[in-house]
C-alpha cells in the first residue's frame, strides 16, 4: 500500500529560478522541546539547510524545508567496512532506505551484496515519485541511526548501473532522479505508515502499468534485461521487498516522533530537531495529550476538508516541502519566477479540517505568504505553499501537510499494524 508521494524535489524547478533571482501555529501535542545533547540512544538529529555539499555550487542553497538525518551503513556482518552518509532526507510519505551510488565509496558499493531471486536473477525496484524516479538494485546492508540497528536489510542503491532503466519505468512520467543533483540528497530514508514499500501489491505479482515497482534482471551492466516480478512481503520469500526501516528495529519499531521547534514567520537560515524512534516505548516519546488522526490502513490517507472539498487522498508528509493544495480563493503567481505558488499580497491564515478514520475532527490552522517578500537564501521557510494544479491536479483530490506542518509541533506516525498507546497504526498524531 505504499503511496506516490510529492516529494521535495516537486518544486526544485520553480524554487531554483527563484532563488537565482534573489541570490543576484502549534498542535494539541504541546510544544516541542529544545534539541538536547546527546540524544537518547532511540534518538538521532534532524537538520535543514541547504543540503549536500555537492549541491551547494554557485550560489545554489538547495530547496528550502528539507529534513536531514545521517545514518551509517555497513557490509553485513561488518564492523570495519562501514560508511556514514549525512543528508538523507527523512520522509515519513514513502516507505524502505534508498541511497545513491554517487554517495557511496567504490568499497562500500561493491560490499552490498545484491538480493538475487530464486533464479540467481538480480533484483531492481523502479521507485516512482510524482514528479520523477528512481531506478536501481536492491542490496543488503546492516543499518545504524542514532542508536538503533538493523542487520541485512534490504535497500535500494539508485543509479548503479544494475541494468539500463525498464522501458516501462522510464516512460511512466516524469524524469529521472538518478543523481544526487537531481534528488536534492544523498538518499532518502522512508518511515511512512506501511511496513513494507508496498505490500501484498507486490508481493502477489500485481503490478502496475507503469512499470512499478520490482524488476529481475538477467545479466549485468548495459547488456542486462529485466522484466517485472513479484516481490515477497514477509521473511519466507526468496527476495524481499524494502522494508519501513523503523519496523526492523528490535524495540522503538512501532512509529516515530519527529518534533521540530517553532520558527519565525519570516523563517531562518537552518534549523535542528529530533526524530525519536518509538510511540510510548520510553520516557522520551509519549503521546500526551496529542491529537490521534487514524489513516487508512489500505492507503497511508487522512481525510481533509478544505475549501469546500472532501479530499480524501490526503497526507502527512515531512518529505513533501510545502503545503500542496487546490483554493480558488487564494491569490497565486501563473506566470513569472514564481508560478505555481501562492502569491497573496500579505499573509494569509486558513483553516482546514482534518478528519481520521475514527470520524474524529481535529481543526488546523496554517499561513500561506508571498515567495517573493521571502529570504530565499533561508532554508528554513514555514508558510509557502503551491497549487495542486500546477502538477497535474485539476480536480482536489488531496492536501499534502508537507514539512510547513511539522515546524512548532510534534508529529508522530505509528505504522500498520503495530500496536502503539494510542491503539493500532496506522496513525498520525500531533
Amino acid at each position: 500500500m505504499s503511496k506516490t508521494l510529492a516529494r521535495i524535489a516537486l518544486i526544485r524547478h520553480l524554487f531554483a529560478l527563484a532563488l537565482l533571482a534573489c541570490l543576484s501555529a502549534c498542535g494539541g501535542g504541546g510544544s516541542p522541546s529544545s534539541l538536547v545533547n546527546p540524544l537518547a540512544s532511540n534518538q538521532t538529529q534532524i537538520l535543514v539547510d541547504g543540503g549536500p555539499a555537492s549541491l551547494k555550487i554557485n550560489g545554489f542553497n538547495g530547496v528550502p524545508n528539507a529534513p536531514y538525518v545521517t545514518l551509517t551503513i555497513c557490509a553485513p556482518g561488518s564492523i570495519t567496512n562501514c560508511q556514514t552518509v549525512d543528508h538523507i532526507i527523512m520522509d515519513t510519505g514513502s516507505v524502505g532506505l534508498r541511497i545513491q551510488a554517487q554517495a557511496l565509496n567504490a568499497y562500500m558499493l561493491a560490499a552490498l551484496p545484491v538480493q538475487t531471486d530464486a533464479s540467481s536473477r538480480n533484483i531492481g525496484e523502479c521507485y516512482q515519485y510524482v514528479e520523477g524516479y528512481v531506478w536501481g538494485s536492491v542490496r543488503s546492508a546492516d543499518l545504524t541511526i542514532g542508536g538503533e540497528t538493523s542487520g541485512s536489510m534490504p535497500m535500494q542503491v539508485i543509479g548503479d548501473n544494475l541494468a539500463p532503466v525498464p522501458t516501462a519505468c522510464a516512460s511512466s512520467g516524469g524524469t529521472s532522479d538518478n543523481s544526487i543533483a537531481a534528488f536534492n540528497a544523498n538518499g532518502i530514508i522512508g518511515i511512512g505508515t506501511n511496513p513494507t514499500d508496498c505490500g501484498t501489491l507486490c508481493s502477489n505479482g500485481t503490478i502496475g502499468s507503469a512499470g512499478y515497482p520490482y524488476y529481475a534482471c538477467t545479466g549485468t551492466g548495459s547488456s542486462a534485461t529485466c522484466v517485472q516480478t513479484a516481490q515477497g512481503a514477509s521473511t519466507g520469500a526468496p527476495n524481499q521487498q524494502l522494508p519501513n526501516p523503523v519496523s526492523t528495529f528490535a524495540v522503538d519499531n512501532n512509529g516515530t516522533l519527529i518534533s521540530m521547534p517553532s520558527v519565525p514567520s519570516g523563517g531562518q537560515a537552518n534549523l535542528t530537531g529530533t526524530l525519536t524512534f518509538g510511540i510510548g516505548t520510553r520516557t522520551n516519546n509519549g503521546l500526551g495529550s496529542a491529537n490521534i488522526v487514524p489513516a487508512s490502513i489500505y492507503t497511508g490517507y487522512i481525510v481533509t476538508l478544505f475549501d469546500g472539498y472532501t479530499l480524501a487522498n490526503s497526507y502527512v508528509d515531512s518529505g513533501t516541502s510545502v503545503y500542496t493544495f487546490n483554493d480558488g480563493k487564494v491569490p497565486y503567481c501563473t506566470s513569472g519566477t514564481y508560478a505555481g505558488f501562492y502569491c497573496p499580497p500579505s499573509p494569509l491564515t486558513l483553516s482546514a479540517i482534518n478528519v481520521g478514520q475514527n470520524g474524529l475532527y481535529n481543526n488546523v490552522s496554517f499561513t500561506v505568504s508571498n515567495p517573493s517578500s521571502m529570504n530565499l537564501s533561508y532554508s528554513v521557510l514555514p508558510q509557502m505553499a503551491v497549487v495542486a494544479s500546477a502538477f497535474g491536479q485539476a480536480i482536489p483530490t488531496a492536501f499534502a501537510w508537507g514539512f510547513p506542518f511539522f515546524y512548532g509541533r510534534n508529529v508522530y506516525t505509528a505504522i500498520a499494524g503495530a500496536s502503539t498507546p494510542g491503539g493500532t497504526g496506522p496513525y498520525f498524531a500531533y
